[in-house]
């Protein structure tokens, strides 16, 4: 059986939409493109594989960052023939064997990624899975006047796990922090006065919301503070959403025992290629 590719169009949406929905938590940044992102540029920059039946098969966005859903090595070999169209992302990322195997084919004529996450685990919440946590940290949205703090830390978390400054390299990333808090998809923890804690909502569908961003400050560590935190943002987000999702290194030990401490559990893996 042969696999074709061909730029998105709305008359495939039910199908797209139906074909994500099987994998929620692995596909949860293409379902929120699909359903809240209508500017042409993005919709320019989604593909379809197709079989002979005219089944998706797959469904990839080349932005900024490259992301894949493909169900066969097939669909990720013709993703990859698309691929040689596109230059300058500055991440690929999607389920591992699908990222592996489209690696192994646009690895002989792509630049070599700076930094490879090969294993993350892609991780889930509901709310009978969520918990008990100590209510030491107040959870609630951050405020526009706590700007600065939400974005130099979000620099900071940036700079460990995406290993480059943001404040340096992306002129619009105050501003993307200023419009997310104005948007109310920023969170905080507060303790004792002080901000603890921080994460975000990024992308996000009917089945489920994935947090970004989890940070807390190096000197308040060890302290119990982000458990109380992220229990109590994820209670409240869990009001708002049927499920919670996020993906994390599987050498990043301290930020996995948080999430399984608070409820999460793994249902798949990721892998992601930094440029």
């Amino acid at each position: 059986m042969t696999i074709r590719t061909e730029r998105w169009t709305s008359l495939r949406e039910t199908d797209a939409l139906e074909y994500l929905a099987r994998s929620p938590y692995e596909h949860v940044f293409l379902t929120y493109i699909l359903l809240f992102d209508t500017a042409p540029a993005t919709r320019n920059a989604i593909r379809l594989a197709l079989d002979d039946e005219n089944r998706i098969t797959g469904i990839a966005y080349f932005g900024r960052q490259v992301v894949i859903a493909a169900d066969t090595d097939a669909t990720a070999d013709a993703f990859a023939e698309s691929a040689r169209n596109h230059r300058g992302e500055r991440m690929i990322v999607g389920p591992r064997a699908a990222i592996e195997r489209y690696w192994t084919a646009i690895s002989p004529w792509h630049p070599a990624p700076r930094a490879i996450r090969d294993r993350q685990f892609v991780m889930k919440l509901d709310r009978a899975m969520l918990r008990p946590y100590e209510h030491t940290v107040t959870p609630r949205r951050a405020r526009i006047d706590e700007w600065t703090s939400v974005a130099d830390n979000s620099a900071q978390m940036i700079a460990q796990e995406l290993e480059y400054d943001p404040l340096r390299s992306s002129p619009e990333f105050t501003s993307n922090v200023r419009a997310m808090i104005d948007r109310g998809l920023w969170w905080v923890g507060e303790s004792l006065g002080r901000l603890c804690f921080f994460c975000n909502i990024g992308p996000w569908s009917p089945q489920t919301a994935q947090l970004q961003g989890i940070w807390t400050p190096p000197d308040l560590r060890g302290k119990g503070l982000a458990t109380a935190a992220l229990g109590a943002i994820c209670d409240r987000l869990l009001a708002m959403t049927p499920t919670l999702s996020l993906y994390v290194n599987d050498f990043n030990a301290p930020a996995i025992a948080l999430y399984e401490r608070v409820g999460f559990e793994t249902v798949s893996e990721f892998s992601t290629l930094l440029f």
